[in-house]
């Protein structure tokens, strides 16, 4: 009986800190300040248990989000970028509180950049 409860026990502490992981589903807007002035970042998230994908919208077009992760309240996740031939890969991670991620990006072994998503009103 006792490990019977246990595993119950155990059933209901996994399930809460399923729920408790960030919904970051949806549309979310940034500014970056870069070395080409400020670049307008739109993130469509989508969250099916701790796999994150979706679309990152800048000015130059569409990418693909890969290796998408969601961690409690952490989320990460690539941006492959070619350029002439040339494949760069953008890495996030970010905190998210409420309706807002703050992020830091990083680019090979630049120093990252930091800002701040915001959940678009639908």
């Amino acid at each position: 009986m006792l490990k019977k409860l246990a595993l119950a026990l155990l059933f209901v502490a996994l399930g809460t800190v399923t729920a408790f992981a960030a919904d970051v589903s949806g549309k979310w807007t940034a500014s970056v300040q870069g070395r080409r002035g400020t670049q307008n970042i739109t993130f469509n998230f989508t969250v099916d248990g701790s796999t994150l994908t979706g679309k990152i919208t800048t000015e130059r077009g569409d990418s693909d989000i890969s290796n998408g992760k969601v961690d409690g309240d952490t989320i990460s996740f690539d941006q492959v970028l070619n350029f002439n031939g040339n494949q760069r890969t953008i890495s996030y991670k970010g905190t998210v509180d409420g309706d807002s991620i703050k992020f830091t990006r990083t680019m090979g072994d630049r120093p990252g950049t930091e800002f701040t998503a915001t959940r678009a009103q639908q």
